[in-house]
C-alpha cells in the first residue's frame, strides 16, 4: 500500500465530542500509522496536541490552496462547501465520506443541499452505510465507521452491577425522553430497572424534569459528558439503548455498546440495523411502548442477552480501525489511478 500525502478536511474535530469528531481522529491516526502523512484542517477552535498528524485550525483560503497543492489527495470526511468550493479548482482527486443522506431532519433540502448533490458526481463517495448510499444520487462504496476497540473492549471487563446505558448527546432526535418513559411503562409492570444517562446537552433540563414527574428519580442517573474511561462505566451495564427518533445514518454508539458487552436495543430505521447487526433488537423509531417490550425481554432473559452478544467479535471485525483505514486507503489509491 502506497504512502500518500492526504489532506484532511474534518469541519468538525477533537476537542469538541461527537461521532464525526472521534470518528476522524481514529482515521487521521490508522492513516499515519499505516504509512501515509496527514494534515488535518478544520473549523474547530483548540489547542495543538500531540499526535502523528498536523492540525490546522481555521485555516486562510491561501493556507488551504497550498496544503492543497501540497497534497496527493483530498478527503473530506462529511462534505463541507466552506472547504470543498475552495480546493476544486485544485485539480486533486478528491474523496467524501457521506455521513448523512445530505437532507435536513425533517427530510427537506434546501440550497446548500442541492449544491453538494450536484457536487458528487465529479468526487469520489464512501457511504457508512446502506441506508445512506440508497439516499444518495451517485454511486458510493460502503464502509462503516471505525469504533475505539481499546477504549470499549477493554472496559467489557468489568462486572456488571447496572442494567440500562444510553451513551450520546441530550438533543431531541435521540430519543433519550423515550428511554425514560419506557422505564415508566416498565414500572406500571412491576419492573424497575436502573438507567444511566451518559452525555449532556440541551435537553438535559427536560430529561431530569421528566423523570421527577414520572417518579424514576431512584432509578435514573445523569452522569453528563465523562471524557476518559467510558468503556468502563458501558461496561457495567446490561444493555445499551439506542431509541433514535430520527433515522441514523449509521450509529458508532451502538458499536461501542456491544463491544463493552452489552445486548442492544435501537431504532430499526436508517444505518442502526447495519451497526447493531445481530447483536441487538430493533424497534419503530419513536415507539416507547415497543421500546419497554424489548428491554423487558432482556431484563427477564439472561438467555436471550448471551445469545445477542455470541457474535460480537465476529460482527465488530468489520469496524476494527485499521480494517476500516486500509478500505478508505485503497479507495484512495483508486482514486489517484483515474
Amino acid at each position: 500500500m502506497r504512502a500518500m500525502k492526504i489532506l484532511f478536511c474534518s469541519y468538525v474535530f477533537p476537542p469538541n465530542i461527537g461521532g464525526i469528531e472521534t470518528v476522524s481522529r481514529i482515521l487521521a491516526s490508522e492513516f499515519c500509522r499505516l504509512g501515509s502523512t496527514v494534515t488535518v484542517v478544520t473549523s474547530t477552535p483548540g489547542e495543538q496536541v500531540a499526535a502523528s498528524y498536523e492540525v490546522i485550525r481555521r485555516p486562510s483560503l491561501r493556507k488551504l490552496r497550498r496544503l492543497a497543492r501540497d497534497a496527493d489527495i483530498i478527503f473530506e470526511n462529511n462534505i463541507s462547501l466552506k472547504t470543498l468550493l475552495p480546493l476544486w479548482l485544485c485539480r486533486k482527486p478528491i474523496v467524501i465520506t457521506h455521513q448523512g443522506c445530505l437532507t435536513r431532519l425533517d427530510g427537506s433540502r434546501r440550497w446548500r443541499e442541492h449544491l453538494k448533490l450536484s457536487l458528487l458526481r465529479f468526487c469520489h463517495n464512501i457511504a457508512i452505510s446502506k441506508a445512506v448510499a440508497d439516499a444518495l444520487p451517485v454511486e458510493s462504496i460502503i464502509i462503516g465507521n471505525p469504533f475505539e476497540p481499546d477504549e470499549f473492549e477493554e472496559g467489557g471487563k468489568a462486572g456488571r452491577d447496572r442494567d440500562i446505558v444510553f451513551l450520546g448527546r441530550l438533543v431531541s432526535d435521540k430519543g433519550c425522553d423515550l428511554a425514560i418513559r419506557a422505564l415508566a411503562i416498565l414500572k406500571t409492570q412491576g419492573l424497575n430497572p436502573s438507567l444511566t444517562v451518559i452525555g449532556d446537552g440541551p435537553e438535559m433540563p427536560a430529561l431530569k424534569q421528566l423523570t421527577t414527574e414520572l417518579g424514576l428519580n431512584s432509578q435514573v442517573e445523569f452522569l453528563g459528558t465523562i471524557r476518559e474511561g467510558r468503556g468502563k462505566v458501558v461496561a457495567r451495564h446490561r444493555i445499551m439503548v439506542v431509541p433514535s427518533i430520527w433515522e441514523e445514518p449509521f450509529g458508532v454508539v451502538a458499536l461501542e455498546g456491544i463491544a463493552a458487552g452489552c445486548a442492544v436495543v435501537a431504532s430499526r430505521g436508517g444505518g442502526l440495523p447495519e451497526a447493531v447487526g445481530p447483536c441487538g433488537i430493533l424497534v419503530p423509531n419513536g415507539d416507547a411502548e415497543r421500546l419497554a417490550s424489548a428491554i423487558k425481554d432482556l431484563i427477564t432473559d439472561a438467555s436471550l442477552r448471551d445469545q445477542l452478544t455470541a457474535g460480537r467479535k465476529h460482527h465488530l471485525e468489520h469496524f476494527q480501525p485499521e480494517i476500516v483505514a486500509k478500505r478508505y486507503l485503497e479507495v484512495f489509491e483508486s482514486a489517484l489511478r483515474k
